[in-house]
C-alpha cells in the first residue's frame, strides 16, 4: 500500500488521534497518513506533530485557520493528494467507527477487481451497526434508501464516509462545484462518480458508535442531507458535471 494515502479530517480528536494512526500503521508498513486538523482547541494537532518524529516521511499534516467543515477538509486532503503520487486515497474517520483493519479490503476491492471507488458499507449485508441507538440507526438507514430513490444510485450505504477512490475518480471531479460540507458531501461525491460511469462497489463493514470524544452530528448537517439530495439530482438534468 506505499501507493496509497489515507486522508483523516480531525476536529477535537485528542483522545483517538494516536490510536488510530498507530492502529492504521499497524495496517500496512507502507500506507500514509494525512491528518486535516481544523484548529482543534484540544491539541490534537500538536499531538500528531509529535508523532511525526516516530512515523517520518509516513505521516503527514495540514492544519486549518479554522472549523471549515468536514467536506472541505476531504477536499483539502483530496487536492493534497493529487499534488503527489498516490494512486488510492482513501477517507476514513478518526473516533474508531471505521476499523482500519478493513482498508486492506477497500484497497484490495480497488486495486485488483476493475473497482474505481470501493465503499465500506453499513448495510450490503443487512444493518451492522454497533452502539447506535435505535433512532439513529433508523434515521440513517431511510437516508440511505431515501438517496437510492432520488438519485436511483444503486448503493445501500450512500452517506458512507469510509472510502477507498482511485486516483482517476478524484482527477475527474470539479471540486470548486461540490455543493455540501456536511454529511451530503459524501453522497454528492459518489453522485458525482456514479454520473460519470465510474464503477462503484460496496464492501460489507461492521460500524461502531465511537466510545470517545463528542459526535460532530447536528440537526442542520441531517437537513442538507435530506434537502440536498433533490436539488443535486434536479442541477444534474441540467447541468455539465
Amino acid at each position: 500500500m506505499r501507493d496509497t494515502l489515507v486522508v483523516i479530517p480531525t476536529y477535537n480528536e485528542i483522545e483517538n488521534i494516536e490510536a488510530i494512526i498507530k492502529a492504521t500503521f499497524e495496517v500496512s508498513s507502507d500506507v500514509q497518513i494525512l491528518i486535516v486538523d481544523d484548529n482543534s482547541p484540544d491539541n490534537t494537532a500538536q499531538k500528531v506533530k509529535s508523532l511525526q518524529r516516530e512515523y517520518s516521511g509516513r505521516l503527514f499534516l495540514e492544519s486549518r485557520e479554522g472549523k471549515e467543515g468536514l467536506g472541505t477538509a476531504y477536499i483539502y486532503g483530496f487536492k493534497w493528494a493529487l499534488k503527489r503520487q498516490y494512486k488510492y486515497i482513501c477517507e476514513m474517520d478518526a473516533d474508531f467507527s471505521h476499523n482500519p483493519s478493513d482498508l486492506i479490503r477497500l484497497h484490495n476491492m480497488c486495486r485488483g477487481n476493475g473497482v474505481d471507488l470501493a465503499i465500506g458499507s453499513r448495510y450490503k449485508s443487512g444493518v451492522n451497526v454497533v452502539n447506535w441507538p435505535m433512532n439513529r440507526v433508523l434515521l440513517s438507514y431511510f437516508a440511505s434508501k431515501y438517496v437510492q430513490i432520488i438519485t436511483r444510485m444503486d448503493i445501500n450505504d450512500a452517506t458512507a464516509g469510509f472510502i477507498c477512490y482511485k486516483r482517476k475518480v478524484l482527477e475527474s471531479i470539479n471540486f470548486d462545484k461540490i455543493q455540501f460540507i456536511g454529511y451530503a458531501f459524501q453522497i454528492e461525491m459518489k453522485f458525482k462518480a456514479y454520473i460519470k460511469g465510474f464503477i462503484i462497489e460496496e464492501v460489507p463493514v461492521i460500524f461502531t458508535d465511537r466510545t470517545r470524544g463528542v459526535s460532530k452530528m447536528d440537526g442542520s448537517i441531517i437537513s442538507e442531507a435530506v434537502f440536498g439530495v433533490v436539488l443535486m439530482k434536479i442541477k444534474s438534468l441540467f447541468a455539465k458535471q
